[in-house]
Order: C-alpha cells, then sequence, then structure tokens
C-alpha cells in the first residue's frame, strides 16, 4: 500500500517518560483534547474506544474552520505500540495508517516514533509533518505536566 502512497511522516522524539506514560496519554481522550491541538487548533473534542477494532473520532476546533479525523484501532499492545487507521475530512475518504511506537531508552525517558503512511498528497504530507511535530511536542508538555498525577 504504501509503494502506491510515497508520502509519509515521521517524527522521533526522546521524552523523559516512561513507556506507559505515553501510551496511557495516547488512550486518554480527556488529556488529548489538551495536546492534539496542532496548527490552528484552539480546542478538540475526542472519542476513543481503546481497544483493536475500536473507533476514534477527533473534532479539531479552530477560528474559522474544523478538522474532522476518524479511524479505527488496528494494534492495541500496550506499552509499545498502537496503529490506527486515519481518515481526514481534507483527505476526501482517503485511509491514511497512523503508527506510533514506544521504544525504552532508560526506566525514565522513551523513544516516541510517529508514522504516518498513505498519504495521498506531497503538500499534505508536509502539513501533516508540521502538525504531528507540533502535537509531540504538545504531547510532551502534557505529559511532563502530569507525571505523577496519573497511574498506569
Amino acid at each position: 500500500m504504501s509503494q502506491n502512497h510515497p508520502n509519509k511522516v515521521v517524527v522521533h522524539r526522546r521524552i523523559a517518560a516512561t513507556r506507559e506514560e505515553l501510551f496511557d496519554a495516547w488512550i486518554d481522550p480527556q488529556g488529548m483534547q489538551e495536546w492534539m491541538c496542532p496548527g490552528d487548533v484552539i480546542s478538540a473534542e475526542v472519542q476513543l474506544e481503546p481497544r483493536v477494532g475500536g473507533n476514534l473520532f477527533i473534532l479539531m476546533k479552530g477560528p474559522t474552520r474544523t478538522h474532522e479525523h476518524t479511524g479505527q484501532f488496528r494494534v492495541f499492545e500496550r506499552p509499545s505500540k498502537l496503529a490506527f487507521t486515519w481518515t481526514a475530512s481534507n483527505l476526501e475518504g482517503q485511509i491514511t495508517i497512523v503508527t506510533v511506537e514506544f521504544h525504552k531508552v532508560s526506566n525514565s525517558e522513551t523513544e516516541l516514533i510517529l508514522t504516518h503512511e498513505s498519504i495521498p498528497k506531497k503538500d499534505v504530507s508536509d502539513r501533516y509533518q508540521s502538525g504531528w511535530t507540533k502535537i509531540v511536542d504538545l504531547l510532551e508538555t502534557y505529559v511532563q505536566r502530569h507525571r505523577g498525577t496519573r497511574h498506569a
């Protein structure tokens, strides 16, 4: 499938958090409302069914428009990997795949690798590169702010 759609986004980040903390942040709809806000997005509505086959719905709201994203979890391997389909309103129904991997670096540091594949257009993958990078920035800030307040 990726041969037909060669455009993909990869974001690597080492974060001072455990794999469990990061994984759990990805399946916490309340928390995601805070950090799933790239670009001019000021708020997000998030609904998740965190399990293989479970659905996800994310409505990102900006000052002049909204961005609707839907998908379904394909991989759910706590604390190492999540993968889900990602269909965005700006992609006219095209299904893409997002994979988030959590690799232990030490007891207090994790390498997060986010890969978004099968993006049909180069200009869209460029925008997603910026968006996912911002989302990972916000995730890192969120996890640091909430360390020790959540239980895995």
